[in-house]
């Protein structure tokens, strides 16, 4: 019996003007061309295009995307009808996390390339840290206010002294500077084991003593990462480094 080769056909709604084209739009169109559907575009190229369009099918939003003549929704609408799964923008992830430190993992490597006869060094592994330390202190200087609010629900010295929270950015973000040059430890180190320690007791009492479910400030005060596990190994990388070239100063 021969294959039915009529193609899927959908009709999408878009707004796409000069002024603005509606992103969720373009990634309607694409999700419907990944799922093989031959896309009928229909540009709505002015407000008052978009707005008769949304009073004659009584939207509020475009995109609007329609399969077999019946209306589906927008690009999360489209989502769910492709049986994909929707991210709630509430809910909590590690995904900036494992960048994050996938990157300074990456960088580490890429510098020991350069720099020692082998990647396998102790050395590559205090870049790791001390490049994580100026990424994770770039993510809060993005929105120094934003990390500031968050970080007070949970650092013991913040909740005594609230400009902490303006100042700890900048010491893990220059303390990780010096330590990725090696330059300055009498200045980097001292840094690095003051706020890795109050951070670790803080992080420690409130999600192991408290009990308390509160999102982590490493990554930002935007962040939707659970506090916990991460930014204790955050505070305790930054502990680490430091003991190890005090010990490295007086070995």
């Amino acid at each position: 019996m021969p294959k039915d080769t009529q193609a899927k056909t959908a009709v999408l709604y878009r707004m796409a003007m000069d002024e603005h084209t509606c992103p969720y739009g373009l990634k309607s169109k694409d999700l419907l061309e990944r799922e093989g559907f031959e896309v009928e575009d229909h540009q709505l190229t002015s407000r008052e295009q978009t707005e008769a369009f949304m009073r004659k099918h009584d939207v509020k939003t475009t995109p609007q995307a329609f399969i077999d003549g019946k209306r589906v929704g927008g690009y999360e609408d489209l989502q769910v009808h492709f049986g994909r799964n929707v991210r709630n923008p509430d809910d909590t992830t590690y995904q900036p996390v494992i960048a994050l430190f996938s990157v300074a993992a990456l960088l580490a490597l890429a510098f020991a390339w350069v720099a020692l006869p082998s990647i396998f060094a102790w050395q590559t592994l205090g870049w790791f840290i001390s490049i994580s330390m100026v990424l994770l202190g770039l993510q809060k200087l993005k929105d120094i206010e934003s990390f500031s609010t968050m970080f007070l629900n949970y650092d013991l010295l913040a909740k005594r002294w609230v400009r902490y929270g303006y100042v700890y950015p900048f010491v893990e973000t220059i303390a990780g500077l010096l330590m990725t040059a090696m330059i300055l430890p009498w200045l980097s180190v001292p840094g690095a084991l003051f706020i890795g320690t109050i951070g670790a007791v803080s992080v420690f009492k409130a999600v192991y003593i408290d009990k308390r479910e509160l999102k982590c400030a490493c990554v930002g005060g935007d962040s939707k990462v659970p506090l916990g596990f991460v930014s204790l190994t955050e505070n305790l990388m930054m502990v680490g480094m430091a003991v190890a070239m005090i010990v490295a100063v007086f070995a």
